[in-house]
């Protein structure tokens, strides 16, 4: 697993985890039980939020070509009134065949402020050759990581697992799921699902009880979702949402490495870790807020 690559993770979880930046407190251990749960990916929220859903390696859509726009968009207020707003912007292409493309900048703050120039990566998910690659345009290098086989024996369990959560969330009642319905989001026939969370009076030192929000519409037709709303009142609100939509077939050369870009290998699958490469950042890379 390329430093790179590491990196652009870390960095990439500092961006929509604002607590971690401004030296607060992160939320406690134990992600919310909706996170991860929700249709799209073992992960759900967590890598939608950070814009890695298409390139989990377990979800595969072939058919439906498309090109957009996404944006990253953390609002934090700070005690004082200070409001702190970071944005992160990415190109996005899937192909016929499910190989995705994500072209991701980074804005230049935390080690990159001093300079004042963004940084850039690409990601390249190809489930038909089985790799994955990460590029530097800026250096013209590449790392390949190898990506998970498909058709895991059981590809449903953690899902299965993660439904099962829900289900008992909302039986003892610290969870609540609404359907909002479909409407129309920049271009797209979206379902739209909401879950509020309840973290009881005295759970975790709080005197009230806090309401985390999570709003997310997701497209059927695109499979993907289009638009995600976090809100915590410990760390702040996030939005990731999906624009400029073309249903055309992207470049094939889009999923290819250049050819003069130097290839390195990364170890195992995905860096060796569980998560790390395009299939998204390790659980723990962010506080556990989807």
């Amino acid at each position: 697993m390329s430093k790179t690559w590491v990196f652009s993770v870390l960095l990439g979880a500092a961006l929509i985890a604002p607590a971690t930046m401004s030296g607060q407190e992160a939320p406690p251990p134990g992600p919310p039980p909706h996170e991860g749960m929700m249709p799209g990916g073992p992960l759900g929220p967590r890598m939608e939020i950070l814009g890695f859903e298409e390139m989990h390696p377990g979800k595969v859509v072939a058919g439906a070509p498309y090109s957009a726009t996404t944006m990253i968009e953390t609002t934090q207020t700070l005690a004082d009134g200070t409001n702190i707003t970071r944005k992160i912007q990415a190109n996005v292409y899937r192909d016929s065949q499910g190989r995705v493309r994500r072209d991701t900048t980074l804005p230049a703050i935390g080690p990159l402020a001093a300079s004042g120039q963004t940084k850039s990566f690409v990601l390249i998910h190809d489930p038909v050759a089985g790799t994955a690659y990460e590029l530097r345009p800026d250096q013209k290098t590449a790392v390949q990581l190898p990506a998970r086989p498909r058709g895991n024996k059981n590809p449903d369990a953690l899902q299965n697992k993660f439904e099962a959560r829900i289900q008992e969330e909302i039986a003892n009642g610290t969870l609540k799921k609404e359907d909002l319905g479909s409407q129309t989001i920049n271009g797209l026939q979206a379902q739209g699902t909401r879950y509020t969370r309840t973290i009881p009076a005295g759970q975790i030192g709080n005197d009230k009880p806090i309401s985390i929000v999570d709003e997310r519409w997701y497209s059927p037709d695109l499979q993907i979702a289009v638009k995600i709303m976090h809100n915590d009142p410990r760390t702040g609100s996030r939005t990731y949402t999906v624009t400029n939509v073309q249903r055309q077939e992207p470049a094939a050369s889009l999923f290819s490495v250049p050819s003069d870009y130097t290839v390195t290998q990364g170890k195992g699958p995905h860096g060796g870790r569980r998560g790390m490469g395009p299939g998204g950042p390790p659980p723990d890379a962010a506080p556990p807020s989807e």
